[in-house]
């Protein structure tokens, strides 16, 4: 089957053509047809399925020609780079269509949304929460929107965003088509489902928490204090040019990004605490590569959309077996080989174990000659003091920082203490000229 076979209008097989795609995914050939014909849709398909084109195409198949006022199409989705990342892929595959889209979510300025937005939209690509401050604010209209997808429901219903969606749902027509993408049908998403769409067809390309077949993992069991080391090691040893780096937490992705630095590998970090801007560049860099690592949080690496993305690392492990299937899932696509390593501390030993428990196999594991676990530190490490760590019931000495000129010592803006108005006085006496 072609993408010739589905039914879409002549101008998106000429952009589909122009992006280089001849044969549609096995998410594409089973739901281009269904969206086309205006059936609900319930699909399971992982980040790296195709699931972004198979609807977006059907949409703006609808969308061409129709002429009509919009907004008509609302998309939402949990990340502001999933957002970028949608509206991307309906500009592209809609150029001969020229809809116009808007892309609303927080961490920017509203302004600019709202002047977009007054101009008139067809498409929204949205995260719930500006796109409620847009709606109390009456800066948007979704009286008109005929067609709703909720891209990665689960990511969202895991980032609390029901109470979000459900005001969203509230204000939306009655009569309107309903596409819900998940990667797993767990229950909530089923509950969800019940209440949103009504006869739908059901599509199911990704068995639950299967890990992609194209990508080959392995582990290997190391100290927590060496693990940035031996990233270092296997960027260097290995000449990995691409690599996107797992943390549980942002503060630790800021450390890791800037431990590799002093190791001479150019390395990024985007995660909540980062500027839309500074994530935005960040990935660009990433994709351009001018960054060779990129050191992500579970939640700022969704929608993050790379086709040929080599080599994954898990600096920690999940405390969630099923987002290790996530993160591995970002290699490994568009028919291209992947790798996914995971450092493997102690006390990670049972997390570890959840994890092929769920994938129903057993992971390659073995040390890394030089980085085995007891082992002491490499000459490297020690130089760029990689593993020193303070226990923790002993403090840095934080030296009191000076002054800045003019300032007089004030406490707090209070004024000059009794004690310092006291020195100054003795001190100008000391200058006077006798």
């Amino acid at each position: 089957m072609s993408f010739s076979d589905l039914g879409l209008a002549p101008e998106l097989l000429r952009a589909i053509a122009e992006e280089g795609y001849a044969d549609p995914t096995p998410i594409q050939k089973q739901a281009i047809p269904m969206v086309l014909s205006g059936r609900d849709l319930l699909a399971a398909a992982q980040t790296g399925t195709g699931k972004t084109a198979a609807f977006t195409l059907p949409i703006l198949n609808k969308l061409a020609g129709a002429g009509r006022p919009g907004p008509r199409v609302l998309v939402l989705v949990p990340t502001r780079e999933l957002a970028a990342q949608v509206a991307e892929s309906m500009r592209a595959y809609g150029r001969h269509i020229k809809p116009k889209v808007a892309v609303i979510f927080g961490g920017v300025g509203i302004n600019p949304q709202i002047d977009l937005l007054k101009r008139g939209v067809d498409i929204i690509v949205a995260t719930p929460g500006r796109l409620l401050d847009h709606m109390q604010q009456k800066t948007v209209n979704l009286s008109l929107i005929d067609v709703l997808v909720l891209d990665e429901a689960d990511r969202m219903l895991d980032m609390g965003f029901i109470r979000d969606i459900r005001k969203v749902l509230a204000v939306l027509p009655k009569k309107r088509q309903n596409l819900l993408f998940s990667a797993t049908f767990n229950p909530e998403i089923r509950k969800l489902a019940e209440g949103l769409l009504h006869d739908p067809v059901t599509v199911d390309v990704a068995p639950r928490n299967t890990a992609a077949e194209l990508v080959v993992q392995r582990a290997h069991p190391v100290d927590k204090a060496r693990k940035t080391g031996l990233i270092a090691h296997l960027v260097k040893s290995g000449d990995w040019q691409q690599v996107l780096v797992f943390t549980r937490t942002k503060h630790g992705a800021n450390r890791l990004a800037e431990q590799l630095e002093r190791h001479g590998i150019t390395t990024a970090a985007i995660h909540g605490n980062k500027s839309q801007n500074a994530r935005t560049k960040a990935l660009a860099d990433f994709k351009a590569g001018k960054v060779r690592v990129l050191v992500a949080t579970d939640i700022a690496a969704r929608g993050i959309d790379i086709d040929q993305l080599p080599h994954v690392i898990n600096h920690e492990l999940p405390n969630v077996p099923e987002d290790y299937v996530h993160r591995i899932g970002r290699t490994g696509r568009a028919g291209m080989a992947g790798e996914a390593v995971s450092l493997v501390s102690p006390d990670e030993r049972q997390f570890f174990k959840d994890i092929e428990k769920l994938l129903r196999k057993q992971i390659p594991s073995a040390p890394v000659p030089g980085f085995e676990p007891g082992s002491p530190p490499t000459a490297e490490e020690s130089a760029r003091h990689v593993a020193v760590k303070l226990p923790e019931n002993v403090q840095r000495h934080q030296p009191q920082r000076p002054q800045p000129p003019g300032k007089g010592g004030f406490r707090h803006g209070r004024g000059p203490s009794q004690a310092q108005r006291d020195a100054e006085r003795r001190a100008g006496k000391s200058r006077k000229v006798h």
